[in-house]
């Protein structure tokens, strides 16, 4: 059993991140993928074994859920839902080594969102130098297309969605972020249903329980522990996590 350890200690690392700021998959996915699984299998097992995780977070800020500027949270939800299915029904139907290949890409990608992502978001206002305003289509457009990804893949979906709304919308991230990991239990839990049906994911129920039991613990004192943690600490120690990550993955392939 002990070398179940690191596998339960990524899935706790996995809800703490998660539940902060996001960057749950640079830890969960790796851990996987280290203990001999196929990357596509990992990500599908590490997709359902996070949503418990990603509930129970939100469940701790169910009280400070607020709309996204003029948007229904239902309608919201419900394109993160169909989003999530989406992408992970391109994930079963794409050959394997599409998704090999696509890997430390879309981990490159989502470290630079991480990286550069506030500071793209300042440089935006400055230059339209008024307040964002996109409708409720166009969020509801956006939020679709990052849920795709979000089922597909997810490495900082949640970073993704705290840019477009504070881009578009001009919304303060700590302020969104209740809504953030609501939208991701979403996208999460479409995903999980299709991975669960469709997908091996269950050829190693060992490695899911206790992957998703670290991600239950560490989803539900994450939540807790984000309102007393620095935000440039947090977010420095989720960059890094990125880059190392990102590095190891391209020396990988």
């Amino acid at each position: 059993m002990s070398e179940l350890l690191p596998v339960l200690l990524a899935g706790i690392a996995a809800g703490v991140l998660n539940a902060m700021g996001g960057g749950g998959t640079f830890v969960a996915l790796p851990a996987l993928v280290a203990f001999g699984l196929p990357p596509v299998t990992a990500n599908a097992l590490s997709r359902v074994a996070l949503v418990p995780g990603a509930v129970v977070s939100a469940w701790v800020y169910r009280r400070e859920l607020a709309p996204i500027g003029g948007t229904s949270t239902h309608a919201l939800t419900a394109i993160s839902v169909a989003g999530g299915g989406v992408g992970a029904g391109l994930l079963l139907a794409l050959p394997a080594s599409s998704f090999d290949a696509a890997v430390p890409w879309l981990l490159a990608l989502a470290t630079v969102v991480l990286a550069a992502g506030r500071r793209i978001t300042r440089v935006l206002s400055t230059l339209r130098g008024r307040s964002a305003g996109m409708s409720s289509r166009a969020v509801l457009i956006g939020q679709f297309f990052l849920s795709v990804y979000g089922g597909y893949f997810g490495g900082a979906v949640g970073i993704m969605m705290l840019a477009l709304w504070s881009i578009g919308l001009g919304l303060d991230a700590a302020d969104s972020n209740p809504m953030r990991i609501a939208q991701l239990a979403a996208m999460y839990l479409s995903a999980s249903v299709l991975f669960l049906v469709a997908s091996d994911a269950l050829r190693a129920p060992l490695l899911l329980t206790v992957t998703l039991v670290g991600a239950v613990v560490g989803g539900f004192a994450g939540a807790h522990v984000a309102r007393r943690l620095p935000a440039w600490l947090l977010r420095g120690v989720i960059l890094t996590t990125a880059v190392v990550m990102t590095v190891l993955y391209f020396l990988r392939g």
